[in-house]
């Protein structure tokens, strides 16, 4: 079984990375005046389309990835409680 750790860290790097690259497409496809240059209108709104799909799945994974480190902090807490509050037994 995958730890909630690695499926967190996963999804938190994956859903960065795709904010990431997604940015940065967008930063390279604007003019020195501010404006964003495509080559036609189908490709504008497809792309457009695409970029803003792409963010909600990137928030999607970074929200996915920060409940799974919050599990497995939770999983580890309540191990070391049950470790730590076992009494004794006497004879």
């Amino acid at each position: 079984m995958v730890s909630s750790l690695v499926i967190g860290i996963i999804f938190l790097v994956a859903g960065l990375a795709l904010r990431y690259w997604i940015n940065r497409r967008k930063f390279y496809r604007r003019s020195p005046m501010g404006a964003e240059g495509f080559s036609s209108y189908e490709s504008s709104v497809f792309i457009k389309l695409i970029e803003r799909v792409g963010k909600w799945v990137a928030y999607a994974l970074i929200i996915i990835g920060l409940l799974s480190l919050w599990v497995y902090s939770r999983e580890k807490k309540e191990k070391a409680a049950v470790n730590t509050e076992q009494p004794a037994q006497r004879r």
